[in-house]
């Protein structure tokens, strides 16, 4: 029996990513094949429906899928997520000249995000500032940055063009990923000493490969040991490692997602049951 694996095509090296990765599995005695979609709520929706046995989830998309199934009587699960799927932060970045000492002192001034439905660049932060005391739309005025809608953050597009508003003047702050943080700085979209940190948030995890609990349990076992043997020393693999950022596959946990739960619920991304509920998402 075939096991199906749902994915989201945020960009073309997904095809590359999971076609070598099927040759691999195919090589290990895994009956395996992938689907890619346009948007990360299909592939919630088709998982839990059974129309796939694993989908490699967003942590937003994760967080549909774990209330889609509640609703439905279903259960699924985090079978695998990539090591660099754990503990990581997003920062909030001020010009290196600014007045701001503190996240208070950003009271009455913009902050730029990233897409509507980006966990670390949008809905992280918004519920970040909340905590600070900082209601985004009353206390700060929010420009987002909508690149890439439905793909959950799974690009750098949003965050690229807000630190980008936050050198030119047109922001007075910029919520990114700490990677992309790192990635800006290397390529120059940050020139050294442009910026400085003014906050971080705690950490969170990422992505992960969630498994419906309809799927065949054999071969989804089989799944998970084969990810989690994959070798970076493996000359034939690491390309395809690099590609998706990753040295090594570990073992799937939830206790990374709670931030970001909260955050859906404050804003209604989602209601309890998984339906899409917030007003200006579009997938």
């Amino acid at each position: 029996m075939t096991l199906l694996m749902g994915g989201v095509a945020y960009d073309p090296k997904v095809v590359t990513i999971w076609a070598g990765f099927r040759d691999w599995l195919r090589a290990h005695d895994l009956d395996y094949d992938f689907v890619l979609y346009s948007n990360y709520e299909r592939q919630a929706e088709d998982l839990v429906a059974g129309r796939l046995d694993a989908a490699w989830n967003s942590p937003l998309a994760w967080l549909r899928c774990e209330r889609l199934a509640a609703a439905a009587g279903r259960r699924v699960d985090p079978l695998v997520m990539r090591d660099t799927d754990r503990d990581l932060t997003s920062v909030l970045l001020v010009r290196a000249d600014s007045g701001c000492a503190t996240v208070a002192d950003l009271k009455g001034r913009t902050v730029a995000l990233g897409a509507v439905d980006s966990p670390q660049a949008t809905l992280i932060p918004a519920t970040f500032l909340r905590r600070e005391g900082l209601v985004p739309g009353e206390d700060v005025t929010i420009r987002r940055f909508d690149v890439g809608v439905g793909l959950h953050g799974d690009h750098i597009g949003g965050e690229r063009d807000a630190v980008r508003a936050l050198l030119a003047g047109e922001v007075d702050a910029a919520a990114v990923v700490d990677a992309n943080h790192l990635l800006f700085g290397q390529e120059g979209t940050l020139p050294p000493g442009s910026t400085r940190v003014l906050a971080q948030t705690p950490p969170y995890d990422h992505c992960n490969m969630t498994v419906v609990d309809t799927a065949p349990e054999e071969p989804v076992r089989r799944f998970g040991e084969l990810l989690l043997s994959m070798s970076y020393a493996d000359p034939a693999m690491r390309p395809l490692l690099d590609l998706e950022g990753l040295s090594r596959w570990e073992d799937g946990r939830t206790g990374g997602y709670g931030a970001l739960a909260v955050a859906v619920d404050e804003t209604g991304f989602y209601d309890a049951e998984g339906r899409v509920t917030a007003p200006e998402y579009v997938p």
